[in-house]
């Protein structure tokens, strides 16, 4: 294939997009190089229709994971000179093998030479490479020329060990620039994470996504490539290569209290229609509904489990008081409980898509973003309402409601690299607030109850019994805390591609009866904007000025 055809069809727009480098390092050697990175550059072809290119460097001395011949002079040290022909595979992407020998290894001129031809000639660059447990120098000029680093690992104590080497190694290395690596955890058909998801966060920072059911390179030597694939592993690597792509859609779910039953009403809206979420985050409420759905739960059964708060004593399950109430009236463990009965005590890498849950640090006011370690532990911090809930202690931090310092984590998606964030916002700002007070006022006029008005005269049970009512002390403290997360919220409104907001003009939180009131204003919310929804998930134009998160999971400096 010429260089020419090439720049030919990438030059039918008038402003090309930016071309991608992307490191694919593999820090175990039981892992499938070939097939992981040829699923990922297939994936990529059909989700961007771009032009890629992958390059697998490999050791001269090692045993190559392809079957491809490299041809005895293609060494990446001093010049280096595209070979007239490459090879196209069957999918659309295009394919290199380099020699990576010892004696000679790939210079900075090499890879500057191997990168700027690539770059102009096609979209994506995925470099694929293996990392020893004493990487080359070279390996670290390559991240530093690179967009983004995904580094696989398994999670055995070799790897973490390892990882902590070349971790160490490229600090000390890359200190004049910033390399952005994000850890890919790839776990074989049936494995548990175990505890290796924390102990890898303190190493190197959290695991940003996760392969399923990745096989191992004695399975696919027996089975071949194709056959050792199956639907939730090649599900997770289109995930991975619709970040590369740009076309990651975010899904993020804000806090509410009760009224986050609108968010049901959303996803059943997107299912029914095909609208596929990568990513989903969500504080408080949102964190709940978020965790039920990326365990696997569909929009019917969400609202199943929703509708069963109906009955007129279920709330009270609900309600677990503490005594003395110093801290908090309710301990949030019932709350806990029957998230459990759902989803047990399933860990983020369980779950079958990426999620993030959003807490607030009581000790130092930091928004701290879970994703490591149990859900269901997760969800109960950030739905730890303050002054109602008692705070909850996590390896010896104290947290408390995420809807405190960021009730609508639009800014978590794009930090993650997601580029198409719609976001449910269930929160009423003043205007529907008043508009609602308003509108009880009216009714009320046209509706009045006198012996009902008397009976709240001579005994008013709600402000003598219900600490949660109107005029009370808690509910005085709740919308003094609401009235910071509405600039919060309407602030992260701006970060998103399209925000959905539910016709909820009642700022009362505690509406857990009524589930089905909520999820229709969620489905209505979602029916009105549907085309919009679609236009911005299905769109090939790519944006590329907030692709890369500007906080990535590990930076060296």
């Amino acid at each position: 294939m010429g260089s020419k055809a090439l720049l030919m069809n990438l030059g039918r727009s008038n402003q090309p997009p930016p071309r991608q480098v992307v490191t694919l390092a593999f820090l175990a050697e039981q892992l499938p190089h070939s097939l992981i990175s040829e699923e990922l550059a297939r994936s990529l072809c059909a989700e961007t229709e771009g032009s890629v290119v992958l390059v697998r460097l490999e050791s001269q001395n090692g045993t190559a994971q392809t079957n491809d011949k490299a041809k005895p002079g293609i060494h990446l040290n001093g010049e280096f000179h595209l070979p007239p022909q490459l090879r196209k595979s069957e999918t659309g992407f295009y394919s290199l093998t380099l020699l990576c020998a010892r004696s000679e290894p790939p210079t900075p001129s090499g890879l500057d030479a191997l990168l700027s031809q690539l770059s102009r000639h096609f979209r994506h660059v995925l470099i694929q490479t293996q990392v020893d447990e004493r990487p080359a120098a070279w390996l670290f000029e390559l991240l530093l020329r690179s967009n983004m680093a995904y580094f696989f690992i398994m999670a055995t104590t070799k790897d973490v060990y390892h990882l902590d080497l070349v971790m160490r190694e490229a600090r000390a290395r890359c200190r004049n620039g910033s390399v952005a690596i994000k850890l890919v955890g790839c776990l074989a058909e049936g494995e548990q994470i175990g505890g290796f998801d924390l102990l890898i966060q303190r190493i190197a920072g959290s695991v940003h996504m996760f392969v399923r059911a990745c096989p191992r390179l004695e399975a696919v030597k027996e089975t071949g490539l194709r056959t050792a694939a199956t639907v939730s592993f090649r599900a997770d690597l289109r995930r991975l290569a619709r970040e590369i792509g740009g076309c990651l859609v975010g899904l993020a779910l804000s806090s509410g209290a009760a009224k986050g039953f609108a968010h049901i009403g959303v996803i059943q809206v997107l299912e029914e229609n095909g609208i596929e979420v990568d990513v989903v985050a969500g504080s408080s409420m949102g964190a709940y509904v978020g965790a039920l759905w990326a365990h696997g739960c569909d929009g019917l059964e969400l609202e199943r489990l929703a509708r069963e708060l109906e009955t007129r004593w279920s709330f009270l399950t609900l309600i677990d008081p503490t005594f003395p109430p110093h801290r908090g009236f309710l301990r949030g463990f019932a709350v806990k409980k029957r998230l459990m009965r759902t989803i047990a005590h399933a860990r983020f890498a369980d779950l079958v898509r990426p999620l993030r849950v959003i807490a607030a640090n009581l000790a130092t006011l930091e928004r701290v973003v879970f994703s490591s370690g149990e859900v269901a532990t997760a969800v109960h911090a950030s739905t730890a309402v303050p002054g109602i809930c008692v705070p909850i202690t996590i390896d010896g931090e104290t947290y408390t409601d995420g809807g405190i310092v960021d009730p609508l984590p639009v800014d978590v998606l794009r930090e993650m690299g997601v580029d198409r964030v719609i976001a449910v916002n269930v929160i009423p700002t003043p205007e529907r607030i008043r508009h609602g007070i308003e509108a009880e006022l009216e009714l009320g006029r046209h509706n009045p109850t006198p012996r009902r008005k008397l009976f709240g005269k001579i005994h008013p049970p709600d402000r003598q019994v219900n600490y949660f009512a109107r005029g009370s002390m808690l509910e005085i403290l709740l919308r003094s805390v609401q009235s910071g997360q509405i600039r919060m919220a309407e602030a992260s409104c701006q970060q998103a591609d399209l925000v959905l907001r539910p016709d909820i003009y009642d700022d009362r939180w505690l509406d857990y009866r009524r589930p089905g009131k909520f999820i229709a204003l969620g489905r209505q919310a979602a029916e009105r904007h549907l085309q919009e929804i679609k236009s911005l998930v299905n769109r090939r134009e790519v944006n590329h000025e907030s692709k890369f998160a500007p906080e990535p999971v590990a930076t060296m400096v």
